[in-house]
């Protein structure tokens, strides 16, 4: 069974940083592509990043283009997703998911094309 847990959520202040993790048990980490996804209260999940199964390519929303990075490491069968210049709308719980896709290069964008999801990490932003 697939288990992605994540972590390195918290409280921080505006323009500070953090790194969240995505362990990934169960399966074989490079057979996937990755995404971080998020959701507010009272919103809908909304797709952060992505990084395709080679970890060549990624993708980003607009809101948090240039201010955060997802990366993979596979040897640690981990993602992660660092996040700088914080601002009180990134506030949200932040998902990690993994897709089974065959292409190395593609990047995921629609949640509804993910196949694991984790339980979520609290990432709140103080003004």
């Amino acid at each position: 069974q697939v288990q992605l847990v994540e972590s390195g959520g918290g409280l921080v202040q505006a323009g500070g940083s953090l790194r969240l993790s995505c362990a990934v048990s169960g399966g074989t980490f490079s057979n996937y592509a990755m995404g971080w996804f998020r959701q507010a209260p009272g919103k809908e999940r909304e797709f952060v990043a992505a990084i395709s199964k080679s970890g060549g390519n990624t993708y980003y929303a607009d809101s948090v283009k240039g201010r955060f990075t997802i990366s993979r490491d596979d040897a640690k069968n981990t993602a992660y997703l660092q996040m700088n210049s914080l601002k009180p709308e990134d506030t949200a719980v932040y998902y990690c998911a993994a897709d089974r896709i065959p292409l190395p290069t593609k990047v995921v964008v629609s949640s509804e094309r993910y196949d694991y999801w984790g339980q979520g990490t609290q990432v709140t932003v103080s003004s």
